[in-house]
């Protein structure tokens, strides 16, 4: 473990069946001075096999992978796994407790934050936290899958993903057989090398990165959203988790693991966006999974409190599917409104 990680862990990496407890954080805050945060962790091994890290509640508003880790560290018996699980169900805990995307102490967007701070002060929590799981916890794994959904401002159809690092990625061809295994109704490809952040720059301050930096396979998920989960969401997001530990050789594909064939899409630039030009209250022309085409409307932004204000009409840039959508009706100025892929041509 690395000594330079100002985070404690109280398990034992090595030993066998399950533990679970907490990450300790030093914190030092108002109401206690020689505190810490207590990042909930899990570790279930058996036999030899190889090291899986799951995690959830990178962002604290995304519900599927929290809810759905949580079964998994009390309900799974280590029996049936060869190998070990590395299980973190709120990665961003303050972010988590908060229902919120950022951290409330710091601000931070741990999906944003990679490759972290040995030594982030007391005030940068959530930097500490994204360099003990990159430098710390990625290097014992040989694959990630990170469970995340579009969370309050979102709305996906349920959904994997992965990162191809450019044209020469060397894990790419097994990551898209991953993702096919995963088994989501849509598979997609995140092109150009990193995550196309709000406006369709380039970050490779995502665990996706950290885990091709550590050459770990890497994956991630897009489950939902709206700020909620449904029968069908957490229903994905169980079998993909059993159908990904099954890819890996961790553990047998159980029959009721069964998934449809995922669509498999790309998304590879800023015109796959679209996003509001004013304030306003958002009247979309389209249906969460629509086929739409370039030049299509999208929506309309009206200025509801002054009607005698002509409303904002708002379009496709290119045709594709729109897996993911705006469910919160008032906007500002460059909010993202919705997102396309385009079908994946290999």
């Amino acid at each position: 473990m690395s000594a330079q990680s100002r985070i404690a862990c109280p398990l034992d990496f090595d030993k066998a069946g399950r533990q679970v407890g907490h990450l300790r954080l030093p914190h030092s805050s108002n109401t206690s001075a020689y505190g810490w945060i207590g990042i909930p962790i899990a570790v279930i091994q058996n036999g030899s096999g190889p090291t899986v890290y799951l995690g959830g509640g990178n962002h604290g508003d995304e519900y599927e992978g929290q809810i759905s880790l949580v079964r998994l560290i009390q309900e799974l018996d280590p029996a049936r796994i060869q190998g070990r699980l590395i299980i973190m169900p709120a990665t961003n805990l303050p972010a988590a407790m908060n229902h919120s995307r950022c951290s409330p102490i710091d601000g931070g967007n741990l999906n944003r934050s990679f490759p972290g701070e040995a030594n982030a002060p007391d005030n940068r929590p959530t930097a500490a936290i994204a360099h003990y799981v990159e430098e710390v916890l990625l290097p014992m794994c040989d694959a990630m899958l990170d469970m995340h959904s579009g969370g309050k401002t979102l709305d996906y159809v349920p959904s994997g993903l992965i990162r191809r690092d450019g044209p020469d990625d060397p894990l790419f061809a097994r990551k898209l057989e991953a993702l096919k295994a995963y088994g989501a109704p849509i598979g997609y490809v995140v092109e150009g090398g990193g995550m196309p952040a709000a406006g369709g720059g380039i970050a490779a301050a995502t665990i996706t990165c950290a885990a091709d930096r550590k050459g770990v396979l890497g994956m991630g998920t897009e489950l939902g959203g709206a700020g909620t989960v449904t029968l069908d969401t957490l229903g994905v997001a169980r079998r993909g988790i059993e159908n990904f530990l099954a890819f890996m050789g961790v553990m047998e594909k159980p029959a009721t693991a069964d998934s449809p064939k995922s669509r498999l899409l790309k998304v590879a630039g800023p015109d796959y966006y679209v996003h509001a030009p004013c304030r306003g209250a958002f009247e979309p022309a389209f249906r969460l999974g629509d086929e739409v085409a370039a030049g299509q409307v999208c929506g309309w932004i009206h200025q509801i409190d002054e009607p005698d204000q002509p409303s904002r009409e708002v379009r496709f840039e290119r045709a594709g599917v729109a897996f993911c959508k705006r469910p919160i009706t008032a906007v500002e100025m460059g909010d993202c409104l919705a997102h396309l892929g385009t079908d994946w041509q290999g």
